[in-house]
């Protein structure tokens, strides 16, 4: 049996095209299609998916219902993995959906339904407890505080940026390696130098690395990065 998702989406031509995508995957089975806040909270409670693939704006107020499913299922069912998808970089949006937890949790764009590959990865990968970010939205995150010159992430090197991007995009090591042309052992050391330098040294080593991606969620004065 594949991982078992439930899909929300108010548009239904994108809707059923999205479905049929995601039906050519042997490695999912999407067992519910809905349209609206309602009916997702709905579908998860009777066929007791691995993870939803939601829109963040859907029935009832198009404002950000998915994000909201998202918080909800934390409370009611905490082992179902959530992918919030966006037409844009919203990194408030981000924000607002990891800030009471990154386990289990992703934000992508809607561009990367296109990319089957991603998609599944993405799925599987919050399914079993982990967190993926959009790289174009750690991107414009990782912009946006490296301007700031009391960021921890300044301090950071153009190589360990470059890791840490890929561990929002929730590789391991062994992933990370072959994408930047490196050596295991040398993911590993990057690793822990940005961990030293954003002061994450001493967390636990499973939260840690979402922790690290976070980082740059921080703001002066403003709520500490969730664990």
């Amino acid at each position: 049996m594949g991982l078992r998702v439930v899909f929300a989406e108010d548009n239904y031509l994108l809707r059923e095209g999205t479905v049929a995508l995601l039906e050519t995957v042997e490695e999912l089975d999407v067992v519910a299609a809905v349209g609206d806040l309602p009916s997702l909270l709905e579908a998860v409670a009777t066929a007791h998916p691995d993870a939803v693939l939601t829109d963040i704006r859907m029935p009832p107020t198009h404002g950000m219902e998915g994000i909201d499913a998202a918080r909800q299922l934390r409370a009611t069912h905490p082992g179902v993995g959530v992918v919030v998808l966006s037409q844009y970089v919203e990194e408030e949006y981000a924000y607002e959906l990891l800030k009471d937890g990154v386990a289990g949790r992703g934000y992508l764009l809607k561009e990367r339904v296109r990319r089957v590959e991603e998609l599944v990865r993405a799925l599987g990968e919050v399914a079993r407890g982990g967190s993926v970010l959009d790289p174009a939205v750690v991107e414009a995150l990782l912009a946006r505080k490296v301007r700031a010159a009391q960021s921890p992430l300044a301090r950071l090197t153009d190589r360990e940026r470059d890791v840490l991007a890929q561990m929002a995009e929730g590789r391991n090591n062994a992933a990370i390696a072959e994408a930047l042309f490196l050596s295991e052992r040398a993911v590993e050391k990057h690793i822990n130098a940005l961990f030293h330098k954003l002061g994450l040294s001493e967390e636990e080593r499973m939260h840690r690395r979402v922790a690290a991606v976070l980082a740059f969620l921080r703001d002066e004065g403003g709520p500490a990065v969730p664990r």
